[in-house]
């Protein structure tokens, strides 16, 4: 967010818990995106607050967080003193969640496929109507194709990103025997190193696909870990991971910091995925 907004959201986050009866002296940016995640203290609350445009993706991670707290899964839980909701607060919508201090060891790839094993097994007991993982390459693929969405991406790329992204779908679409719901977007930036062990966080980006999805976002070693995985598979994933991400970076409403370097970087890891598994 750029200043002015930061500030505000920095605003309704603390009012917003104020009003709940928290307690709150001081706000810490904790993370700064498209939406912001603030540390409340003394009461050590993370609040997430997101435009308003962010309201249904909010009450899906909410709705996901509360139904895998209670099978027991490995994820940051929603704060236990307010209601399991998302509130409303100036064009912003706010969830409370709580706040785990970081432990400063780097997750082992073992526990950190551990981690994810435990969240499959926890997800296949709860029932909840999620998109597929094509839809969101469906997705990236109009924004590749749609001129106006993408205006600034070179008509090479843009070729082979599109080339790429239906290439993949069409490969993807052919066998869901084994799909499950997934996290979605399970790359370590989304799992916490805590006290009470790894705990994933940004459950928004709940989905349906094969577990191999998931295992490509994580660091490579973690899939040698995980019993039964498909390791071609997850080499395709990956490519159309790097081609989503890529693809993500070139719309006319993107923000990522340094979105420039990216755009470049993740274009080329896309390259580099396809060789790897055959299909450059």
């Amino acid at each position: 967010m750029e200043p002015l907004e930061l500030r505000r959201a920095v605003e309704a986050g603390r009012a917003t818990a104020l009003e709940l009866g928290l307690e709150v002296d001081d706000v810490v940016v904790v993370q700064n995106s498209d939406r912001v995640a603030l540390r409340l203290v003394p009461c050590e609350v993370l609040a997430r607050v997101a435009p308003s445009g962010h309201l249904v993706g909010s009450e899906f991670e909410v709705e996901v967080a509360r139904r895998l707290t209670d099978v027991g899964a490995p994820v940051a839980e929603l704060d236990p003193r307010v209601d399991p909701r998302v509130q409303v607060r100036d064009a912003f919508v706010i969830s409370l969640w709580t706040y785990y201090e970081p432990v400063g060891s780097e997750i082992a790839p073992a526990d950190y496929a551990d981690a994810l094993l435990r969240h499959h097994a926890a997800l296949r007991q709860i029932d909840l109507d999620a998109p597929h993982f094509t839809d969101r390459v469906a997705g990236a693929l109009s924004a590749v194709i749609d001129r106006e969405q993408s205006p600034e991406l070179p008509d090479a790329d843009r070729e082979f990103l599109g080339d790429t992204l239906s290439g993949l779908s069409a490969v993807f679409g052919v066998e869901r025997a084994g799909d499950q719901l997934l996290h979605g977007e399970p790359h370590p930036g989304n799992l916490l190193n805590t006290r009470r062990g790894p705990l994933f966080i940004d459950l928004a980006t709940c989905c349906r696909g094969p577990i191999e999805f998931d295992l490509a976002h994580a660091p490579e070693e973690v899939a040698q870990h995980y019993a039964g995985a498909d390791h071609d598979l997850i080499r395709r994933c990956r490519a159309a991971n790097w081609a989503l991400f890529s693809a993500w970076r070139w719309r006319r409403d993107d923000h990522l910091p340094d979105r420039g370097h990216w755009r470049v970087e993740w274009l080329n890891r896309v390259r580099a995925a396809l060789d790897r598994c055959g299909l450059g």
